[in-house]
């Protein structure tokens, strides 16, 4: 239990950010089946269930939206992966003759203890809350007041909102507590002449995540506690003035629904980037690693890499706007959020001519890590290039709310963020165990994957240009219109449960290679980063003495 479970050990809390991620995405996933399945046949009765009605379809969005989005493209490559890798790529293992000593240790360890366990808690939380009197909350994971501001508003309000803000809460407490530990640990751990240009592209990603994490996360800790005494202290924060709701006369001064909206999306804009960074970062570490021949300015591209970084970290708190368009706000403040959108996509754009570049010109060698690094940037792109079109006001009224937008986020931030998770996994496995992983079986997870995140998310922008609504439980018996889409829902349902299929593959990989996997060698891809053993060319090369 000291060793395992109760343990400051970076590694031991890095994997259990990681099994805590998988748990939430096993969930997550399963949860999107149901919801998938009830979109294509709404009058289907499910085993132990029966026919899913429309505040069950609302419970299955919110929960689903709430574990991928925190649980999963937040704790597991920000929190799991900086607590797994960060101590050893600033020097806390490095070669010494012919043993290698590892000194690895993460700042204020306790703290990043700590942070784990409050996380689990907020899981816990989470997916007691169906259980609750009332039910799941119903809001989506964006919650808007002013009807969950409202216990007596329906169902789904009541504990269950209540048991949604709890979660929330202690998820943005374990998150600010793993980025203190981040961000000590980059400032007083890394190897005594490393400098700040020299540290790898993942340690400023994690760097430039967790220093996010520190105004994102509070505000959005500060605005759960404020509806919270909406709901139960009588204050009017988020509640606009009215007398009576679901029959239930209220007592409330003029609030404004508004302003949750512009708290949380002053959170939830960066809180994209929170999850990509790592992604990227760890891109360009990885195309770095596999390339034969790096490309010309590659190295000398590092400080343009550092400071596209920061600039995406800086920009990502002025965007949040764009996500109100439709809320009747001011059109000069419009035109300027939609300006500062495409600003945003120029440090990115940057990043990925890096990445073209060096795919095209590097000789790169094939390995599993490598594709899933491939999908990622192939992914990233895909669902960047409709950012544009969502940033300008005019196209987002009528976008906005669509499947074109849950294909934009999912494809740019949901499959792209999981495909960097999986290179992340295949290429540190033998690191952690000593094994390799099935190139062959990494092969047909990755083809299979990509080829099923397309067949799902893509189709989804033709459902958004045709009016599809993102949160409607089902297309028949609505408008009149909807109900010529079923056939492709019918299609990205079955492409769903391919997809979801394919990932069996990985789980098999994952647990056969643990028992039964080849050894590795020391570093079997030739890294040059301070995790791995130096191979002797690369220290003749930087220190011919």
């Amino acid at each position: 239990m000291r060793r395992y479970v109760f343990t400051t050990s970076h590694r031991v809390v890095g994997v259990q950010y990681l099994l805590l991620g998988l748990a939430a995405v096993v969930g997550g996933t399963v949860l999107s089946l149901l919801m998938r399945w009830h979109l294509a046949w709404s009058d289907a009765n499910l085993p132990g269930w029966g026919q899913i009605k429309p505040e069950d379809y609302l419970a299955l969005v919110t929960l689903h939206g709430t574990l991928m989005i925190f649980f999963v493209m937040t704790a597991a490559p920000q929190n799991g992966l900086a607590s797994l890798i960060l101590p050893e790529q600033l020097g806390g293992r490095y070669s010494a003759g012919p043993e290698t000593k590892i000194s690895a240790r993460m700042a204020l360890p306790r703290l990043n203890a700590l942070s784990v366990w409050l996380t689990l808690l907020a899981l816990l939380v989470l997916l007691a809350t169906p259980f609750l009197p009332g039910g799941a909350a119903i809001s989506g994971w964006t919650s808007y007041p002013p009807l969950s501001a409202i216990p007596a508003a329906g169902p789904g309000q009541s504990y269950g909102m209540d048991g949604w803000l709890l979660a929330i809460a202690l998820f943005c407490l374990g998150s600010l507590l793993s980025a203190v530990s981040v961000i000590a640990t980059v400032l007083t751990r890394r190897l005594q002449n490393m400098r700040w240009m020299q540290m790898p592209l993942t340690a400023w990603s994690w760097f430039v995540g967790a220093c996010m994490v520190f105004p994102a996360f509070s505000v959005l800790l500060a605005a759960c506690g404020m509806l919270f005494s909406d709901r139960h202290l009588g204050t009017s924060f988020f509640f606009p003035p009215i007398d009576v709701v679901n029959s239930v006369v209220l007592r409330h001064a003029a609030g404004s629904p508004l302003l949750w909206q512009n708290l949380f999306w002053f959170f939830g804009h960066p809180e994209v980037y929170i999850a990509v960074l790592p992604a990227m970062g760890l891109t360009t570490t990885l195309l770095g690693t596999f390339s034969v021949r790096q490309s010309p300015g590659y190295r000398a591209g590092y400080r343009t890499m550092v400071f596209s970084t920061i600039a995406i970290g800086l920009l990502g708190f002025a965007v949040w706007g764009h996500h109100m368009f439709v809320s009747g706000m001011n059109p000069y403040a419009s035109r300027g959020f939609g300006l500062l959108t495409i600003a945003i996509a120029v440090p990115s754009s940057i990043e990925v001519i890096q990445w073209l570049a060096t795919i095209l010109t590097g000789g790169l060698r094939r390995a599993t890590p490598l594709l899933f690094t491939l999908g990622f940037v192939s992914l990233f792109i895909t669902g960047g290039l409709t950012g544009p079109i969502l940033a300008q006001p005019i196209l987002d009224s009528y976008l906005h709310n669509t499947f074109f937008v849950v294909a934009h986020f999912h494809l740019v931030m949901g499959m792209a963020g999981v495909f960097a998770l999986f290179a992340a996994i295949y290429y540190w496995f033998p690191l952690l165990t000593g094994r390799l992983m099935s190139e062959r079986l990494g092969r047909w997870h990755f083809w299979l994957s990509l080829i099923g995140a397309y067949a799902v998310f893509f189709p989804m922008h033709f459902a958004g240009l045709a009016g599809e609504p993102r949160h409607y439980a089902q297309l028949t018996g609505t408008a009149a219109y909807l109900a010529t889409l079923l056939p492709l829902q019918r299609f990205i349902t079955i492409a769903a449960f391919l997809l979801a299929a394919t990932q069996l593959i990985f789980l098999w990989n994952l647990l056969r290679s643990l028992r039964r996997g080849a050894p590795s060698p020391a570093n079997p891809w030739n890294a040059e980063t301070l995790e791995w053993p130096l191979t002797e060319d690369f220290l003749v090369r930087v220190h011919p003495s």
